[in-house]
């Protein structure tokens, strides 16, 4: 990360500390009331369900998440704010102006892929400091793993042509960069959004709209102002009027050293039929076709047959490809007694019962490298032979991040093991019909 101010907060981020729901203050004054709020606790983030139909997730957000704990500060005007409306009480406004996390985190790395009850993230410390975290830690790795989940699924029906995210003007500013760096997590090649370029390191690109081109007298004036900036390596949007003159005007102005006409248009596997051949014929063969509008990952595979190069996804990208949440909760599953002995804690209610007890995960494989089943032990190693793979991470130790999970290096790490993660699962991973999930999650407790 660039440009940090001295405390080792980003300089864009705002203060987090009110991302936060009026229950979590709640507990914590009752809890400091009653001197529970101290005891060791340890909560997990996991889902019980994947979303309907889908064979796997993809962790996405840690690295943001941990970049917002530097910020989760309680100021004078949040304080204020508490005690004008009477929030919580002076006890407790005490408390939170010197609250710094001081635990320890662990999960999943990002990219990792996920399955039901997969322990993504455990948060340990006291009962105080980890029950204000609740909301903040699940609204990012909700959505960054909705958005990363639906990349994945949209790369791997792509197989091995980019696409490129292009859904900021579909949400909110905030969200806009998350989905760019989880989107690139998931598998896309770059982004759109700048800021997520200045952040993120990750690769940001753009063509030209419409309105460019209606702008200009002609659109072969508009096609020669585009080269005349950007040179013959740009994508010329051709589908503003005539998809056949357009084609033929963006060659005759850049000649055969033309990157990319885009189509944004239509039925577009015909039409990028017709345009490489349309390309070909005037001797454009290394020019490629950028296709765009309201991609989703079926689409993407109905134009796996068409001679299309690259992908422009926007809206159904950014809201998770209809599951614009990963479902995540984040649970209270082992406490600390009166006399500090370790006690598991588990809800029971009916369609949302969790598991007690503190985690250790595994992904098991087989003698060929190819994932079998998600191993879970609860207050114990999960029972993994020496081929399979550890899943958890410390993130933080004692309140000190750790080095290497924030930041463009992270990015590029979870992009890395994204690609590793979802390379060793079964090949029923790139089915896009409905089904259960590739491997099952197995249990073993005490």
């Amino acid at each position: 990360m660039t440009d940090q101010i001295s405390t080792g907060t980003p300089r864009w981020l705002l203060p987090t500390s009110l991302f936060t729901d009026h229950y979590e203050l709640t507990m914590l004054e009752a809890s400091l009331q009653s001197g529970a709020a101290h005891r060791r606790s340890v909560f997990e983030v996991f889902t019980r369900r994947l979303a309907e139909g889908r064979r796997y997730g993809v962790v996405a957000g840690t690295g943001r998440l941990l970049e917002g704990l530097s910020a989760f500060r309680f100021r004078t005007e949040e304080l204020d704010f508490l005690a004008d409306q009477r929030v919580v009480g002076e006890a407790t406004l005490q408390w939170l102006s010197d609250f710094r996390f001081s635990g320890n985190i662990f999960g999943y790395a990002e990219g990792e892929a996920f399955f039901p009850y997969s322990p993504l993230l455990q948060v340990e410390s006291t009962f105080a400091e980890a029950c204000i975290l609740e909301t903040y830690l699940l609204s990012v790795l909700n959505y960054d793993s909705a958005v990363a989940s639906a990349a994945s699924r949209m790369t791997s029906a792509a197989d091995g042509r980019p696409c490129i995210e292009m859904g900021s003007r579909r949400i909110n500013e905030e969200s806009a960069v998350a989905a760019g760096r989880a989107a690139v997590i998931g598998g896309f090649s770059a982004t759109s959004n700048l800021a997520a370029g200045l952040r993120y390191g990750v690769p940001t690109v753009g063509t030209a709209a419409h309105s460019f081109t209606l702008l200009h007298d002609s659109e072969r004036d508009a096609f020669e102002a585009q080269v005349a900036s950007l040179g013959r390596d740009t994508t010329l949007l051709v589908d503003t009027f005539d998809v056949e003159t357009g084609v033929r005007t963006a060659v005759e102005v850049a000649g055969t050293a033309l990157r990319n006409v885009r189509l944004d248009s239509g039925d577009l596997v015909e039409q990028a039929h017709w345009v490489r051949s349309l390309l070909d014929e005037l001797g454009n063969h290394q020019t490629g076709i950028m296709v765009t509008s309201d991609l989703d990952e079926y689409a993407i595979a109905h134009l796996q047959s068409a001679p299309v190069d690259s992908y422009g996804v926007g809206t159904r990208l950014v809201t998770g490809s209809g599951a614009p949440t990963a479902s995540m909760v984040y649970k209270l599953v082992s406490r600390q007694d009166g006399h500090g002995e370790w006690i598991d804690v588990a809800k029971s209610s009916s369609g949302k019962a969790s598991v007690g007890g503190r985690k250790s995960a595994s992904r098991q494989l087989n003698d060929a490298g190819r994932a079998t089943a998600e191993l879970i032990g609860v207050n114990r190693p999960a029972d993994a032979d020496a081929n399979d793979r550890p899943l958890q991470h410390t993130f933080m130790q004692d309140g000190e991040l750790l080095p290497g999970w924030t930041g463009p290096e992270a990015v590029v790490r979870a992009a890395d093991r994204h690609r590793a993660s979802h390379a060793e699962l079964p090949g029923s991973v790139r089915r896009l019909q409905p089904g259960e999930a590739v491997i099952p999650t197995v249990f073993t407790e005490t």
